[in-house]
C-alpha cells in the first residue's frame, strides 16, 4: 500500500454488516444527551425541596380551615407552569439546533465514502481523519500517518506520530496527517468513554451568579424547618393561641422566608437567553458561558476567521527577486507536485490549489514526507538522500538575508509562505507565495462594541506578528502596534511579562496560546477565547469562556462552551448583549427576593425569642410578595440592561441593595407592634397597619433598584401601586385588610415616612463601609 490510496484493497463493511453491528449493540451511540429531557424538567420543575414544603403548609392550612390563606398555591403553580413551558421550548429549539453541530465523518462501506454522524458508526468500521478531526471511537491505523494531541485524555501537550498499526483513543483529535483507521471498541465500550461524555455533555460547573442563588436558596431551606417548629412552639404553647392562628402565623413567616421565585426567574431567564441564541444560531455547550462573557474583561482571539473571514487568496507568487512568476506554468509545476503529493488540509493549501489549478496532475515520489504543523511551522517531502523540500514561515526556513522582504510584505498584512529546496543542508528559495485573508466586513464594528465596553482585545496568532499587527490595524484594534514574535518569548516568565506590555502575539505555538491565556486569569482577568483549529483548543480549554467558529475544525467545536454555528463572529454581540441583560435585571429582581426573605427571618427571630405573634396573615405576604417583587421582577427582566457587573460581587450587589429595606421594614413592624400595646390597638387591625407598612417598604426597595427612572420603569412602578391599591379596595376581607382607627392610621403614618429616613441612612452607612472596604483591598 502506498500512501492513502488503498481504495482497491479496503472496502469496508458491507451494509448487512452495518445493519448487524447494529443489533449487536455494536454501534457508536454513547448513552448521554446533551439537553435535559421533558420528563426531567417536569420532575425538576415539580418535585422539588421547596414543593414539599409548600405541600406540607397546604395541609396545615386545610386541617385548620384557613383556606382563604391558600392564595398562595395560585402563585406557586403559575410559577411551575411558567418554569415548565419556557424550559420545554428552550429545549426544542436546541435539540433542533444541535443537528447541525453534530461530527461527520467519511467511512468506507461497501468500497464507496460515505459521509455520516459519528453516532451511526459502528464497530469494523473503516474512516478518513485528517487534521482537525476529533476521533471518534478507539481505532488502529491501517494506512498513512497522523500526529494526534491526547491532551483531553492524558493532560499530555505533545504531538504523537500514529503510524500503521498503531492505536488510537476517542477523543483526541488530530493536529497534521491523514490516515484510515479501523474502528475497534465504539460507543460506551471505548476506552475512553467516560471521559468522553465529560466533556460533550453539558458541564455543572455554575457561574458566580448562580452558586450565589444556589447558597441563598440552600440557607433558606435549612433554616426553614426549625424556625417553623419554634414559631408554632411559640404561638400555639407560650401565647396560648389556637390551632388555626398558630398555623397562619408559622405560615405567613415561612412563605416569607422560602425564595422560590428568585430561583425560577434565573432558570426562566437564562432558558429564554439560550432560547434567543439558538435561534440566532449560537449554540450553548455550558450554559454559565453567557454569565462569563457578559463579564469579561479580555477576548482573545485567532486572525483567521476572526479578525478575517475564513479563506485566504493568493495574491502573488515571486522569485526572490520580486519576479511575478504567477503566470508562468512551467516554473510553478514543481509546486504544483509538491502541494498533490502533501497531505495538508487548511485554507492555506486550498488557495495554493485553487491557484494552481489545471497546472499539474503529478506527485513528487518519495521516501519520507511531513505535514505542517502548528509547532514546527512547515512541511517538507524528501525526495532521496539529497535532496527535500520545504514550504512554510520564511522566517523558519531562512536566513536574515531575506529579512527585508517578507517585512516589506508582511506590513500590507500580506502572509508569506515560502517554497525551498534544502541540498547538502543549503536552503534555497524557489519561490514565494503572497496570500492574504480578508478583514470581515463588520469587524471594526465588533471591536468597536467590545472596546466601547471596556473588554480589551488580544490577537494571538501562529501567523507573522507584523502581518498580524497591519491586520489588527484595519480592523480597529487599539494597540495593533504593540506586537511581538513569540519565538523570543523563552519561557512562562517571559510570558508573563508580554502580556502586560504587548496587544498582538506572533508565531505563537498550540502551549504559548495556553500560557497567554493563563497568564492573563493571574492578573485576576476574566479571559474569553475564540479559535477554530486544533491548535487553539489548549487555549480554549484554559480559558474561562471559549467560543469556536462553526466552520472550524470538529475538535475545535466539541471543546468549546459556545459555537458560532454559522461562523458569524458578529453575534458575540448578541452573548454579550444576554448575559449583561441576564446578570443586571437577576441582581435587580435577587435584591427584592432577599428584601423578602430576610425581613421575615428577622421578624421570626424576634418574635421567637419575645414572643410575639407573627403581625402578618399569609394573604398579605402573598399580595405584598406579588406587587413588590414577583410581578416588577418579572417585568424588568424584559429590559435591555447593558452595564457591565464587576467579577465577584453579586452576592455582595444583591445584600447591600435588600438589606436596608429589611432592617427598616423589621425594625418598623416591630415599632407598630409595641406602640399598638401602649395605644390599644386591636390584633386585627395591627395586622392590617404590619401589612402597610411591608408594602411600603417593599416599593422602596423597588424604588431604590430601579434607578435611575425611566418611561418603561416608572411606568412598572406605577402599575404596581395601582395594582395593590385597587386589590385591597376590591378584595379587603380575602386579603384580611380591615379598617384601621385613627390612631392606628396616624401610628402607619408615622412610621411609613420613618421608613424612607431610615433606609437612607442605613444605606449610607453600607456604602460607606463598602468605600472603606474597597480603599483598605
Amino acid at each position: 500500500m502506498k500512501g492513502i490510496n488503498i481504495m482497491e484493497t479496503i472496502k469496508g463493511l458491507k451494509h448487512e454488516e452495518v445493519e448487524e453491528k447494529i443489533k449487536q449493540g455494536k454501534s457508536n451511540k454513547v448513552k448521554i444527551k446533551t439537553n435535559e429531557s421533558i420528563l426531567k424538567i417536569l420532575r425538576k420543575n415539580i418535585f422539588t425541596y421547596f414543593n414539599f414544603i409548600f405541600l406540607i403548609l397546604t395541609i396545615l392550612l386545610i386541617t385548620s380551615h384557613s383556606y382563604r390563606n391558600l392564595t398562595f398555591l395560585g402563585i406557586i403553580i403559575t410559577n411551575i407552569l411558567i418554569g415548565i413551558i419556557q424550559q420545554i421550548r428552550s429545549k426544542i429549539t436546541l435539540d433542533k439546533l444541535s443537528l447541525l453541530d453534530k461530527n461527520k465523518y467519511t467511512v468506507i462501506r461497501d468500497g464507496k465514502e460515505e459521509e455520516i454522524d459519528s453516532d451511526n458508526l459502528v464497530e469494523g468500521d473503516f474512516i478518513i481523519l485528517e487534521a482537525g478531526k476529533q476521533i471518534p471511537a478507539d481505532a488502529e491505523v491501517v494506512s498513512g500517518k497522523i500526529y494526534v494531541n491526547e491532551s483531553l485524555l492524558t493532560g499530555e501537550q505533545n504531538e504523537i506520530e500514529k503510524n500503521i498499526n498503531s492505536n488510537l483513543m476517542s477523543g483526541s483529535f488530530v493536529i497534521s496527517g491523514k490516515a484510515i483507521v479501523k474502528l475497534t471498541n465504539v460507543g460506551d465500550e471505548s476506552f475512553s468513554a467516560k471521559i468522553m461524555k465529560e466533556s460533550k455533555k453539558i458541564k455543572e460547573t455554575k457561574s458566580e451568579m448562580i452558586s450565589a442563588i444556589d447558597n441563598i436558596v440552600k440557607f433558606a431551606g435549612i433554616i426553614i424547618i426549625p424556625i417553623g417548629i419554634l414559631l408554632f412552639i411559640e404561638s400555639y404553647v407560650v401565647n396560648g393561641s389556637s390551632y388555626g392562628e398558630s398555623v397562619n402565623s408559622m405560615v405567613s413567616a415561612l412563605l416569607g422566608m422560602i425564595p422560590e421565585g428568585l430561583y425560577l426567574l434565573t432558570t426562566v431567564a437564562l432558558a429564554l437567553s439560550s432560547m434567543r441564541l439558538a435561534q440566532n444560531k449560537i449554540l450553548l455547550h455550558d450554559m454559565k458561558s453567557i454569565e462569563s462573557l457578559a463579564r469579561v474583561d479580555v477576548l482573545c482571539v485567532d486572525k483567521t476567521g476572526t479578525i478575517t473571514n475564513n479563506t485566504m487568496k493568493v495574491l502573488d507568487i515571486f522569485d526572490k527577486n520580486e519576479n511575478s512568476l504567477i503566470d508562468k506554468k512551467e516554473d510553478l509545476k514543481i509546486l504544483a507536485k509538491y502541494i498533490n503529493t502533501i497531505e495538508d488540509k487548511n485554507i492555506t493549501i486550498d488557495a495554493i490549489k485553487e491557484q494552481l489549478y489545471g497546472i499539474s496532475t503529478e506527485k513528487l515520489s518519495n521516501i519520507e514526507k511531513e505535514n505542517f504543523n502548528s509547532k514546527n511551522k512547515f512541511s517538507f517531502i524528501k525526495i532521496d538522500e539529497n535532496v527535500t523540500y520545504k514550504l512554510g514561515a520564511p522566517e523558519i526556513l531562512l536566513n536574515k538575508e531575506y529579512e527585508e522582504l517578507v517585512n516589506k510584505r508582511t506590513k500590507n498584512g500580506e502572509r508569506l509562505i515560502a517554497f525551498a529546496e534544502v541540498k547538502n543542508d543549503e536552503t534555497i528559495p524557489i519561490l514565494f507565495i503572497s496570500l492574504k485573508n480578508e478583514i470581515r466586513k463588520n469587524a471594526k464594528e465588533i471591536f468597536g462594541f467590545f472596546d466601547n465596553r471596556n473588554v480589551q482585545i488580544r490577537v494571538i496568532s501562529g501567523d507573522n506578528p507584523i502581518t498580524v499587527s497591519s491586520i489588527a490595524k484595519q480592523a480597529g484594534i487599539k494597540g495593533y502596534e504593540k506586537y511581538i514574535d513569540c519565538r523570543e518569548l523563552k519561557n512562562y516568565a517571559d510570558i508573563q511579562k508580554a502580556v502586560k506590555k504587548y496587544t498582538v502575539f506572533g508565531r505563537v505555538n498550540p502551549e504559548q496560546k495556553r500560557q497567554i491565556i493563563k497568564a492573563l486569569k493571574e492578573q485576576g482577568l476574566k479571559v474569553a477565547m475564540t479559535g477554530d483549529g486544533v491548535n487553539d483548543i489548549l487555549a480554549m480549554k484554559e480559558a474561562d469562556c471559549s467560543i469556536a467558529i462553526g466552520s472550524g475544525s470538529d475538535a475545535a467545536r466539541g471543546t468549546a462552551q459556545v459555537v458560532l454555528l454559522d461562523s458569524d463572529f458578529g453575534k458575540m454581540r448578541n452573548i454579550v448583549y444576554e448575559g449583561r441583560k441576564n446578570i443586571n435585571n437577576i441582581t435587580r429582581s435577587a435584591s427584592l427576593f432577599t428584601y423578602k426573605n430576610i425581613f421575615s427571618l428577622l421578624l421570626s427571630i424576634y418574635s421567637i425569642i419575645f414572643a410575639m405573634q407573627y403581625p402578618l396573615e399569609p394573604n398579605q405576604v402573598s399580595l405584598g410578595s406579588a406587587f413588590t417583587i414577583g410581578i416588577p421582577a418579572f417585568l424588568l427582566t424584559f429590559e435591555e440592561n447593558q452595564k457591565k457587573q464587576q467579577n465577584g460581587n453579586f452576592m455582595r450587589k444583591v445584600f447591600t441593595n435588600s438589606l436596608p429595606a429589611a432592617i427598616t421594614s423589621f425594625l418598623a413592624i416591630v415599632a407598630m407592634v409595641k406602640f399598638s400595646d401602649l395605644f390599644n390597638v386591636g390584633v386585627k387591625e395591627i395586622t392590617t397597619a404590619c401589612s402597610y407598612l411591608f408594602f411600603t417598604g417593599g416599593f422602596l426597595i423597588l424604588y431604590k433598584i430601579i434607578r435611575p427612572l425611566n418611561k418603561y420603569r416608572t411606568s412598572v412602578m406605577f402599575l404596581c401601586i395601582l395594582g395593590i391599591i385597587l386589590t385591597i379596595n376590591i378584595m379587603p376581607n380575602f386579603f384580611a385588610i380591615k379598617e384601621i382607627s385613627e390612631r392606628s392610621a396616624i401610628l402607619v403614618t408615622l412610621f411609613a415616612i420613618a421608613e424612607f429616613s431610615v433606609i437612607r441612612w442605613i444605606t449610607l452607612i453600607l456604602d460607606k463601609y463598602e468605600k472603606n472596604r474597597k480603599s483598605n483591598a
